[in-house]
C-alpha cells in the first residue's frame, strides 16, 4: 500500500476515471471504425474483383490496351526462271490523332507538301474527330523522312502524329502480266489474279499485337519493353509457269495488234502442250498493278478466263477431230459444195458466199467450209458433237489457278434441233473462252490427250523449301493417236497452204485454224452487224510441238476482219520469236507432214 498514491480528495478520483474511460471508449469506437472500413473495402474489393471482375478488366483494357494487326511482307511471285514479279517490302502510314492537335491550319500547312496532299485533305482529316484518322496508307520513305525530321523540329506533332508499319507491294515489271499476277490493295488484301487466288498463302497467317498506353498513344507498364514485330508468318512464295520473256514477246505483238487494228481488245495464250503449262497469257488494253486505282476496273479482269465467245471456225478442228474418229470422213472424202444450205429454215452459206464445188474434205478444212462442216455435223447429230465438245474441254471450267474462270455455254443435247446441230458444226450458237480453246488445241498437239492447265508451277515456304509442286495432269484421252496424227497433218495443211498461211514461218511445220465470227449483242440478242472477232489457234513445230500460240482480236477496226488477215500475221509474229529464243532449229527442207503420211501410206 505505501507504493500506491494516496488521494484525498475523492472527488477528483472521480474526474481522473471519467477521463479515462472516455479515452478506451474513443479507442473502441475508432478500433470499430477502422474494422467497419477494412469491412467495406474488403467487401467492395470482393465486389470489383470477384463479381465485376471481368467486366472492370474489359473497361480498363479498350482504355488503355491498343489493338493492330502486324504486317510483314508478302511472299514473293516469281515467273518460271525465278524471275520477281512481285515483291513486298515494309512502309510507314501515317495517322493523326484530332484530339491532340493544337493548331489545325497550321499542322495542314506544315504535313500536306511533305506527303503530297493538299492543306484541305489535312483539315478534313482534322475535322473527323476522335483519337484516330488515316491521313496516308503506305508512304514512300522520303515522305517518312521528311515527317520524321518535321517533328524533330516541332515536338508538339509528337502528340498528334504517329506511324504504322504496313507492307507495300511492288511490281517491278510494271504492265507485265499484270492480268494474270493481279494486285494488292491497301489493307494488304488481294484483289484480282494470283494476288487474289492465293492471298492467304501469300499474307500468311495474321498477327495483332496488344500494347497499353497512356493518353498520349505512349506505351507504358511492360509495353515498353515490347517491340512492335511479328513473329514468322509462314508467308509462302508463288512460282509462276509464266516466262517473262515469253511474255514479253506476246505483250509487244499485241501492242502492236491494237496499233494496226485499233481493236477494242485483243488477247493472247501461248501453253507448253506436253504438260500444260501456261507459258504466256495477256490481254489488252491492261494497267500497271503498282497504279491499279488510276484505271478504269474493266481493264483489271483477264481476258483469258474470264470472256466468253463464239469461236467460229477454230471449233472445226474438234469438229474435224469427231468426224476423223467416228470414221465418218477422211481427209480424200469428196463433198459437193452447193455454197448454201437451208437447214430448219436457216440458211448457212460460206465465208465468201461463193461454192466451191466438188472438194476433198481437205480443202474444206484448208478453206474452212461452212457447208461441209455443217454436213458433217448433221452426220454426227447432236449428241455425238456436244460429246466430243465436252471431251476436249469445253462447257466446264478447266481447273487453272486462277480466279473469274467461265465454263462456256454449251447445247443440251435434248434440246437441239437441226440448226443447232449445224451452226454449232462452224463454231456459231456456243460460247467458250480462250483457255478452253488453247486447251482444246494442245490436246490435238499432244496426241490427242486433254491436258489440265496451269499457271502455278510450284509453291514454297518462307525457308525455301516446297510446299507445294504442280505435277503434269491428264483430263481423257479425246481421240484415238493415229486419228491424231491425221488430224495434225490436215492443220498442218491449213497453214502451209490454206486459209492460215499468214502464220506459216519458212522451215518450220505448223499446225492450226484460224476462226472469224460475229459478235454477240450482249444487250438485244442476236449479232452485231460488222463486228467480228478474229482468232487464230495452232501448235508448232508439228514434228514435235513445243508452243501451242492462241490470239482472238476483238472487232478489228480498218475494213480487214477475217482471222486469216489479222489473227494469223499475229501468230506468225509470235511462233518466229518463240522459237528463236528458245532455240528451236528449223528441219532441213519444206515436205509437209501430210506427204511424209501418204508416203507412209503407200508403202504398207
Amino acid at each position: 500500500h505505501d507504493a500506491l498514491p494516496i488521494y484525498k480528495n475523492s472527488g477528483q478520483n472521480k474526474k481522473i476515471v471519467k477521463k479515462v474511460n472516455k479515452v478506451q471508449m474513443h479507442i473502441i469506437y475508432l478500433f470499430i471504425g477502422l474494422l467497419v472500413f477494412i469491412i467495406g473495402v474488403m467487401a467492395r474489393y470482393a465486389w470489383v474483383q470477384i463479381v465485376r471482375g471481368d467486366e472492370m478488366l474489359s473497361r480498363l483494357e479498350s482504355q488503355v490496351q491498343e489493338s493492330s494487326v502486324l504486317h510483314v511482307p508478302r511472299g514473293t511471285i516469281y515467273d518460271a526462271e525465278m524471275k520477281e514479279l512481285a515483291i513486298s517490302t515494309m512502309v510507314s502510314s501515317l495517322y493523326i490523332d484530332p484530339n491532340h492537335v493544337e493548331d489545325p491550319e497550321q499542322t495542314a500547312r506544315d504535313v500536306a507538301p511533305l506527303i503530297g496532299l493538299t492543306e484541305k485533305d489535312i483539315l478534313d482529316d482534322i475535322a473527323q474527330g476522335g483519337g484516330f484518322v488515316w491521313v496516308k496508307r503506305q508512304m514512300e520513305p522520303e515522305e517518312t523522312k521528311a515527317l520524321k525530321n518535321l517533328m524533330k523540329e516541332k515536338p508538339e506533332y509528337v502528340a498528334c502524329l504517329g506511324f504504322i508499319q504496313e507492307s507495300k507491294r511492288y511490281y517491278p515489271n510494271d504492265m507485265l502480266a499484270a492480268n494474270v499476277i493481279g494486285f494488292v490493295g491497301t489493307d494488304d488484301k488481294g484483289l484480282d489474279g494470283i494476288e487474289q487466288q492465293f492471298d492467304g498463302m501469300i499474307k500468311g497467317e495474321e498477327q495483332t499485337s496488344s500494347i497499353f498506353t497512356d493518353a498520349l498513344a505512349r506505351p507504358i507498364m511492360d509495353s515498353v519493353f515490347l517491340k512492335n514485330s511479328p513473329v514468322d508468318a509462314n508467308c509462302k512464295n508463288i512460282q509462276l509457269t509464266i516466262n517473262a520473256q515469253y511474255q514479253f514477246i506476246i505483250e509487244k505483238a499485241l501492242d502492236k495488234a491494237m496499233m494496226d487494228h485499233g481493236a477494242e481488245s485483243v488477247t493472247a495464250i501461248v501453253m507448253n502442250p506436253k504438260n500444260g503449262d501456261i507459258l504466256a497469257m495477256a490481254s489488252r488494253p491492261s494497267y500497271d498493278p503498282n497504279n491499279f486505282h488510276k484505271y478504269d476496273p474493266n481493264v483489271w479482269k483477264n481476258r483469258a478466263v474470264s470472256d466468253i465467245y463464239e469461236p467460229g471456225s477454230t471449233f472445226k478442228s474438234i469438229v474435224a477431230a469427231a468426224g476423223f474418229q467416228e470414221k465418218l470422213v477422211s481427209p480424200t472424202d469428196i463433198f459437193v459444195d452447193p455454197g448454201t444450205i437451208e437447214v430448219s429454215g436457216r440458211t448457212i452459206q460460206n465465208w465468201s458466199g461463193d461454192s466451191f464445188g466438188t472438194v476433198t474434205f481437205l480443202d474444206v478444212v484448208k478453206n474452212s467450209i461452212n457447208t461441209g462442216f455443217a454436213q458433217l455435223g448433221l452426220e454426227l447429230g447432236g449428241e455425238r458433237l456436244m460429246n466430243y465438245a465436252r471431251k476436249f474441254g469445253f462447257g466446264e471450267r478447266t481447273g487453272i489457278e486462277l480466279p473469274g474462270e467461265e465454263s462456256g455455254i454449251l447445247f443440251n443435247p435434248k434440246d437441239m434441233v437441226a440448226s443447232d446441230v449445224a451452226t454449232s458444226s462452224i463454231g456459231q450458237s456456243i460460247a467458250v473462252t480462250p483457255l478452253q480453246m488453247i486447251t482444246a488445241m494442245s490436246a490435238i498437239a499432244n496426241d490427242g490427250v486433254l491436258l489440265k492447265p496451269h499457271i502455278v508451277k510450284a509453291i514454297y515456304n518462307a525457308d525455301g523449301t516446297v510446299y507445294q509442286q504442280m505435277e503434269r495432269e491428264e483430263v481423257r484421252r479425246c481421240i484415238d493417236s493415229d486419228v491424231d496424227k491425221t488430224l495434225k497433218s490436215v492443220l498442218e495443211q491449213v497453214v502451209s497452204t490454206g486459209g492460215g498461211s499468214k502464220a506459216s514461218i519458212e522451215g518450220y511445220h505448223i499446225a492450226g485454224k484460224t476462226g472469224t465470227a460475229q459478235k454477240i449483242d450482249m444487250i438485244n440478242g442476236g449479232y452485231l452487224p460488222g463486228h467480228y472477232i478474229a482468232s487464230f489457234c495452232g501448235f508448232g513445230p508439228v514434228e514435235d510441238p513445243q508452243f501451242t500460240v492462241l490470239v482472238i482480236i476483238n472487232d478489228p477496226a480498218g475494213g480487214e476482219y477475217y482471222g486469216g488477215q489479222v489473227a494469223a500475221p499475229i501468230a506468225h509474229d509470235i511462233f518466229l520469236q518463240l522459237f528463236r529464243y528458245a532455240n528451236v532449229k528449223p528441219i532441213n527442207g519444206n515436205q509437209s507432214l501430210l506427204d511424209d503420211i501418204k508416203g507412209t501410206e503407200a508403202k504398207n
